[in-house]
């Protein structure tokens, strides 16, 4: 099992920028890539980037160019940077965690807010 705790989310302003963390624990040998999804009140979870145990990002189009995923392996956590937030960026953001056997993982969520 691998438990995922997610931080860093918040109430900011358009135009602005958050940082969300997760960190892993637990049988972390098994975690392959790590990733962010989100999901706004109403809509269906989406998919917001990812990234490989060897550190190759990947990013859903809504967030190309402004998000950022990192990863720090030594510290079993996977970061987000999201500059130039808009306000349909509102979402609950949930950590995923996609197993060497395929298994899933996912964090509690954590709540941002951009305001207009």
């Amino acid at each position: 099992q691998v438990q995922l705790v997610e931080s860093g989310g918040g109430l900011v302003q358009a135009g602005g920028s958050l940082r969300l963390s997760c960190a892993a624990s637990g049988n972390i040998f098994e975690i392959n890539a790590m990733g962010w999804y989100r999901q706004a009140p109403g809509k269906q979870r989406e998919w917001v980037a990812r990234i490989t145990n060897v550190g190759n990002p990947d990013y859903g189009d809504s967030v190309k160019g402004r998000f950022t995923i990192s990863r720090d392996n030594a510290k079993n956590t996977v970061y987000l940077q999201m500059n130039s937030l808009k306000p349909e960026d509102t979402a609950v953001y949930y950590c995923h965690v996609r197993s060497f056997v395929t298994r899933d993982y996912w964090g509690q969520g954590t709540q941002v807010t951009v305001s207009s």
